[in-house]
């Protein structure tokens, strides 16, 4: 028998205000058919005034708590992946932890930008492999808007905001096939930093920036190392593109998306795309894109399920999950 992490509930919010594509024409010299034609968005989320990264987090939590059964007391870790953070510090996720009434365990924060997830949810299991913790909630949340230059038509578009979490439990692996955490695979190059970060931080500027983006570059890397890296994890455990069930991408960018599932060979009927109504929501993306593919009633137990992220940094990644 092998300790292991497995999902046991899900949970996603989004804040009530939307903005169209034709909204954004109202202001910036676009259209909803230029937006949808080079990114697939339809429209995104904003949180409201006071509506803090915090509580999208705590929405999403809540969700997950309740589709997995349990309490918060029964969380022994929080871990928030955020590029959007409330304060400097302390960790989003003591703020989590404040608001959910819990007062045990442990919580901090995981940033890698869009690959928040990613990264977080090869850490949150790792933590429950070593046996630090023995159920963990992982929330990915964002409150991108509040990074945009809204003059910026390439980069004001294509961000929104939202939460998503997931509980995990430990279980004991008897067979590959049975649900768990299968594996991650994670990489980052910081002599791409230039390629896609905010202009500014506590230390440099002490202001919080703006997000600047060289579009095009980011694109061609995008497409090229996401698809190593899954290629990578499949092989780490000897399994091809043919096993996975589902494709479950971080929402950036729909071209992206279909020019990573052609270069692997995925068909597009496996491929989860909602990118149309939340745009692209950082750290958040991949945990809304899992919980609608979960609630669509299409997953079965022992699905195969990819997830694959890439982010300022640049950060990248995959993580191999066998569904409950």
């Amino acid at each position: 028998m092998t300790r292991k992490a497995k999902i046991i509930g899900i949970g996603s919010y989004l804040p009530q205000e939307i903005i169209s594509n034709d909204d954004l024409s109202k202001t910036l010299d676009t259209s909803d058919e230029w937006i949808v034609s080079r990114s697939g968005i339809k429209r995104r989320h904003k949180a409201a005034e006071g509506e803090a990264t915090s509580d999208l987090a705590v929405s999403a939590a809540k969700a997950a708590l309740a589709d997995a059964g349990v309490s918060a007391n029964d969380i022994d870790m929080i871990i928030v992946s955020t590029t959007t953070p409330d304060l400097t510090f302390p960790a989003t996720a003591a703020l989590v932890q404040q608001k959910l009434g819990i007062s045990h365990g442990a919580a901090f924060d995981v940033q890698a930008v869009c690959s928040g997830f990613i990264y977080g949810l090869s850490v949150a299991s790792a933590m429950i492999e070593s046996g630090q913790a023995r159920r963990a909630l992982l929330i990915g949340a964002e409150t991108m808007t509040r990074l945009l230059d809204w003059s910026d038509r390439a980069t004001a578009v294509l961000f929104g905001d939202g939460g998503g979490a997931v509980v995990l439990e430990e279980t004991e692996l008897a067979a590959a096939d049975e649900p768990h955490i299968v594996g991650s695979y994670l990489r980052s190059d910081g002599n791409l930093k230039d390629l896609l970060y905010v202009d500014g931080g506590p230390s440099t500027t002490g202001t919080t920036g703006k997000l600047r983006m060289q579009g095009r570059e980011v694109y061609r890397h995008a497409v090229g190392n996401i698809a190593e890296a899954i290629n990578s994890l499949l092989a780490q455990h000897d399994l091809t593109v043919a096993d996975i069930d589902w494709f479950v991408p971080h929402q950036a960018n729909k071209r992206i998306i279909d020019g990573v599932a052609k270069r692997i060979g995925l068909p597009s009927e496996k491929t989860v795309v909602t990118i149309q109504d939340h745009a692209n929501t950082s750290a958040a993306s991949i945990p809304l894109a899992l919980h609608e593919l979960v609630k669509s009633g299409r997953v079965s137990s022992g699905d195969l399920i990819m997830l694959e992220a890439m982010g300022g940094g640049l950060t990248w990644g995959a993580n191999l999950i066998r569904w409950a």
